[in-house]
């Protein structure tokens, strides 16, 4: 399972997902429901306008979870 770390970079940032909605326009809808793994595919153009919009490489923007750590989370 791959996490999107966004939260976690907004609040280190001091910024709002409402900054990042307007930064990238996309609705705050979208935004949460991509960050909440709520959506099965992210196009290039948000993961790069993530990683633009939030000053930060792939790897802080991204958390890879084992199989074995996503069922000791549940």
């Amino acid at each position: 399972m791959i996490k999107l770390n966004v939260e976690q970079i907004l609040k280190q940032q001091g910024k709002s997902k409402t900054w990042l909605c307007d930064k990238l326009d996309i609705s705050l809808y979208n935004l949460n429901k991509a960050i909440k793994g709520g959506k099965k595919s992210i196009s290039y153009k948000y993961l790069e306008g993530f990683r633009q919009a939030l000053d930060c490489s792939f790897d802080e923007l991204f958390t890879v979870i084992q199989d074995d750590e996503k069922k000791k989370a549940i």
